[in-house]
């Protein structure tokens, strides 16, 4: 964990934090509005408002998703094994699942992001990303019984990456992007990568995954034959690889015609790093770790990885000291809502330790107009984004937010 491990426990001890990283972490300042949660009004963001509006109170929030047919449907991951619903923006009373048996949860782990495909409405196939009992990665499919509850006895195991080592660096996110799920997994914990996996092509760890998730020829999950490493060295599951955490990651398909991705992935000791490239130049990309961090080379613990050269740079990477106190990014969306005028095409994200949520203008080379939106979560855990395009952002505390324009 290197020098910010022992203010990252007592962090953890205090907001039981599902934090991508550990980090020096230190509480942004609050405006309680008796909710748990840091209080915000309007903010002035460039040309017009933006302002955050409570939706509900969960247990430790960390992800929220809509699904494809359902458009009233919001779905709420909770940390410690559990989806709620809500229709129509009230909250079920029953959860939509709940595997909360299945998932170890605490720290960085827990049931962290779920994903539903283009064809939900017709297959009532979804699938969830979560640590288990030991504390290895799993990726599991089940099936709906109805519009607000899965059918019991549904699951089926798709994927599995061995991760018992070291309770941090799990990644979590899932995305769809047309039939083909992609998955950002961690570097395996620890700090510095002592065992090299970010960099290992034989290792599924460190890495942006892409697989089609469906059964098929008695098989888990196939392989697309498009994937960089079919046929050659490396696992045929790995599209990108030399990420330390990529907790969250997102694609941008409002500012080009070929969609775009933003990976944030969680810095060691020194940056947080934004990295945005095309998806296609994400394939067989190598974005640095643990040769690099952020821009730098890395040159602390568990160090010592040559330069393995042609390396994705990042378009943004901020220092901890920033902001009094900064941790681990916490990756958003590029705003496709459009009623969201202040915002529209920006990328928003935040930093979980400063709890101030913050936007930019992503190119392919560099970040532009990177500023502050005025407006702050207490203990930011992730942002989301539902199928008209709404973006929502989630407090460890239990609030979760839905951006909004200001008055």
């Amino acid at each position: 964990m290197g020098r910010r491990a022992a203010s990252w426990v007592a962090a953890v001890a205090l907001a039981t934090a599902a934090l991508p990283a550990c980090g020096e972490a230190q509480e942004p300042p609050e405006r309680r509005d008796g909710s748990g949660g840091t209080a915000t009004g309007s903010a002035r963001a460039g040309g017009g408002g933006v302002a955050l509006k409570r939706i509900g109170r969960f247990e430790s929030p960390v992800y929220v998703a809509g699904a494809p047919g359902f458009p009233k449907l919001l779905f709420v991951v909770e940390q410690p094994g559990r989806v709620r619903v809500l229709r129509g923006g009230r909250e079920r009373r029953r959860p939509f699942l709940d595997i909360s048996g299945l998932v170890s949860s605490g720290g960085e782990r827990g049931l962290l992001s779920i994903a539903f495909p283009p064809d939900y409405r017709r297959s009532r196939r979804f699938y969830v990303y979560y640590t288990d009992r030991q504390g290895d990665i799993r990726v599991d499919e089940f099936k709906r019984r109805g519009p607000v509850r899965a059918a019991r006895g549904s699951r089926r195991a798709v994927l599995e990456i061995p991760h018992r080592a070291n309770s941090n660096h799990n990644g979590g996110q899932l995305q769809f992007l047309g039939n083909l799920l992609f998955l950002g997994t961690g570097d395996g914990g620890s700090g510095g990568d002592p065992p090299n996996n970010a960099q290992n092509l034989g290792s599924l760890l460190g890495k942006l995954l892409r697989i089609d998730p469906r059964a098929a020829r008695g098989r888990r999950y196939s392989i697309p034959a498009s994937n960089p490493f079919v046929g050659g060295p490396g696992r045929d599951e790995i599209y990108s690889f030399g990420l330390r955490n990529p907790f969250r990651f997102s694609f941008d398909t409002v500012t080009a015609k070929r969609p775009r991705i933003a990976i944030a992935d969680v810095g060691q000791n020194r940056f947080e790093e934004l990295d945005y490239t095309t998806v296609a130049a994400a394939r067989g990309a190598n974005f640095g770790w643990d040769a690099f961090e952020g821009f730098s080379r890395y040159r602390d613990e568990n160090s010592g990885t040559p330069n393995p050269g042609g390396t994705v740079k990042p378009i943004l990477a901020y220092p901890l000291s920033r902001g009094g106190g900064s941790c681990s990014i916490i990756g958003g969306y590029v705003i496709r809502d459009r009623r969201l005028r202040a915002l529209y095409k920006r990328y928003v994200y935040a930093d979980f330790c400063e709890g101030e949520l913050r936007s930019l203008v992503p190119h392919l080379r560099r970040a532009g107009r990177e500023r502050k939106l005025g407006l702050a979560v207490s203990a930011p855990s992730s942002f989301g984004e539902d199928t008209h395009g709404r973006i929502y952002v989630c407090s460890l505390d239990g609030p979760v937010y839905r951006l909004v324009p200001g008055r």
